[in-house]
């Protein structure tokens, strides 16, 4: 009989398992599978999150080549590293709250370990696999395509998606995610012109315009991704008042 919790979770995945236990050991954490009350290490979800990275690099892989028919393998891959990235994966399990359903062992309970991103990611790269082993490819594909990558902006992403960069490059360093503020607009309605700045905590990073704030975002990333990788966080990338 599944538990509540594992009801709960299969409700935010949209998928309902034949075989429950695959969901339980996709949420094991090797600290928890090596207490006393475990069944022992092969119950863990690593073995599960080796399958399930390549499951989902497989499949990710797949839908580029679909969606991009004119992009080269160059072009291809460097979108994939991007969509299968443990910042980018790490905001699909923060969405369905993954965090919450680890089953942790005592100590790593007590050191925060549902708040750490590599072990979200690695119960989500397990989940992959246990999708697969329960219901086959296409449940993984529908998973993948509905929940890893159902927010993707298909059109900003083959441009260069350097808000993503940003945020990855500043959660690599345990920085304070960036903000995006609209500072101006100015022109017609129908031809309007945005000026907004990337800041990271009181820091205000860069400002450029854009005729979209989309776009004008991506500026912004774009600028201050260039001033942090020549002088992180140096006084020269602050403009403050």
């Amino acid at each position: 009989m599944k538990s509540a919790a594992l009801l709960e979770l299969e409700k935010r995945i949209g998928y309902s398992f034949a075989k429950p236990e695959l969901l339980t050991q996709a949420l094991t954490h090797s600290s928890h599978a090596r207490q006393p009350s475990g069944a022992g290490g092969e119950c863990s979800n690593e073995r599960m999150e080796f399958l399930g990275d390549s499951i989902l690099g497989f499949l990710v892989s797949e839908v580029l080549v679909g969606q991009f028919p004119a992009h080269s393998a160059g072009q291809l891959s460097k979108l994939k590293a991007h969509l299968v990235s443990a910042a980018h994966l790490d905001l699909a399990a923060r969405e369905m709250q993954l965090g919450r359903y680890l089953l942790l062992g005592k100590g790593e309970e007590e050191s925060g370990g549902r708040t750490k991103r590599t072990l979200r990611v690695d119960a989500l790269e397990s989940l992959v696999a246990a999708l697969y082993w329960d219901g086959g490819v296409e449940a993984a594909r529908d998973f993948i395509r509905r929940s890893i990558l159902g927010k993707i902006d298909w059109e900003q992403i083959q441009t260069g998606d350097y808000k993503s960069e940003l945020q990855e490059w500043l959660q690599a360093r345990q920085a304070s995610p960036p903000r995006y503020v609209v500072v101006q607009e100015r022109g017609p309605e129908h031809s309007k012109v945005f000026t907004v700045q990337v800041c990271v905590g009181a820091d205000r990073l860069a400002e450029a315009e854009g005729e979209t704030k989309k776009a004008a975002q991506q500026a912004a990333a774009r600028m201050a991704l260039s001033k942090l990788r020549e002088d992180p966080f140096g006084s020269e990338n602050r403009e403050t008042g």
